[in-house]
């Protein structure tokens, strides 16, 4: 089998993630697309991953393509996390992903309004997810959470859940049953209704946000194109990295390589990754480059087997669930970590002995973050997720 060593696998990230300087994206559709799918579980994330990766990748930028053009669109999609994804994407990863997390959300949703005392659960729960629709439609197909449980009274039902325990609560069922639909791709979420980091947004109906008509392709199709994407931006790769990327069961990865035609390569330590037939060529060295990568970034999370690029930096720059925090990557690797401080100031940690130009490099990014975030209105950037290294930094 053709090798594949650690340096080509970084050399290759560097370039098709639009990390180097010479390889990076057009604009903000491109960037998504070069990794497949953004996080956006933050939402600044979102504009920071667009930011390290896009020559037209300012703040304005990102919101035309999300709310303008609506080339860009946020979804509840793999591992039951928000993405932002180029809305071509949209149906490929609904067909190919979301009918198990639909139905997972769903059947939980089903127990606790059996616990709550609804009777035939079923049938209401499918009738309040048709009234939140049409009082969508009645508000000309974009509303709030808030505006969507005055219109729909039944979504404001309060569940009791871990009665007697620490963590008891008393939730409205409004944002699981806005969840389904939105996994189900009958609403997508739209505009924020806050600041440009906010994290909540209006919801819109499919049918009308969306720029085109968009139709789902059978299961199997759409996970073997999904398959080639997420090969194409992260092969060579063991197939256990695409199974943790997607959520799918063995024999769906398995099914899907095989239709996209993957190839196995051979890795470093002895491992076994696939690539797409034709993509064996080395990457020419794209020079010495770094980035400043958001929180829950796409390159981060990209993969399940992370040694090669984190080494044994996992304890600093993640929590305890595997969430990752604010990392500084130095050609291919993550050698460090950054915060954003209450003052603006873009605080840094590297790991190690980098070298003074390196050193150099990592300052200037450092300062070029701090005045794009004044730039972008002056908000505070704080992951949801906090990590050791991010706690240690922000002040």
């Amino acid at each position: 089998m053709p090798e594949f060593s650690d340096e080509e696998r970084r050399r290759r990230l560097g370039v098709r993630h639009a990390l180097a300087p010479a390889a990076r994206a057009a604009d903000p559709v491109e960037a998504a697309a070069r990794v497949v799918a953004l996080h956006a579980t933050d939402a600044a994330s979102v504009f920071l991953a667009v930011r390290a990766r896009a020559a037209r990748g300012t703040p304005a930028d990102l919101q035309d393509a999300l709310y303008t053009r609506r080339t860009l669109v946020r979804m509840l999609g793999m591992r039951r996390t928000v993405f932002v994804v180029p809305s071509p994407l949209l149906p490929v990863i609904e067909a190919s992903t979301m009918e198990r997390v639909v139905a997972t959300q769903r059947r939980a949703l089903l127990k606790d309004l059996v616990t709550a005392g609804v009777p035939d659960t079923e049938a209401w729960l499918a009738d309040v997810e048709a009234g939140t629709l049409a009082a969508l439609a009645a508000r000309g197909g974009t509303a709030s959470a808030v505006e969507l449980a005055a219109a729909e009274p039944r979504l404001r039902t309060t569940l009791h859940l871990a009665p007697g325990k620490p963590y008891e609560a008393r939730p409205a069922i409004t944002s699981r049953v806005l969840t389904i639909l939105g996994a189900d791709g009958r609403i997508v979420r739209g505009r924020p209704t806050g600041t440009l980091f906010s994290q909540r947004y209006q919801w819109a109906l499919a049918e009308q946000w969306l720029p085109v008509p968009l139709d789902r392709p059978p299961p199997a199709e759409a996970r073997a194109r999904l398959a080639a994407a997420w090969l194409a931006a992260y092969g060579p790769a063991p197939a256990s990295d695409l199974r943790w990327w997607t959520g799918w069961t063995g024999a769906q990865v398995t099914r899907a390589v095989s239709d996209a035609g993957a190839m196995p390569v051979a890795l470093a330590g002895g491992a076994t990754g696939l690539v797409l037939p034709g993509d064996r060529e080395q990457t020419p060295d794209p020079g010495p480059w770094v980035a400043f990568l958001p929180a829950l970034d796409p390159t981060t999370m990209g993969w399940a087997g992370r040694d090669w690029y984190l080494g044994e930096y996992a304890p600093l720059l993640f929590d305890r669930a595997g969430n990752a925090g604010p990392a500084i990557w130095l050609s291919g690797r993550i050698v460090g970590g950054w915060a954003h401080r209450p003052d603006g100031e873009v605080a840094v940690r590297v790991f190690e002995d980098v070298g003074r130009e390196a050193s150099a490099l990592i300052e200037a990014e450092a300062q070029r973050v701090a005045g794009w975030l004044a730039a972008a209105g002056g908000v505070r950037v704080l992951p949801r997720f906090r990590t050791p290294t991010e706690r240690e930094l922000s002040g």
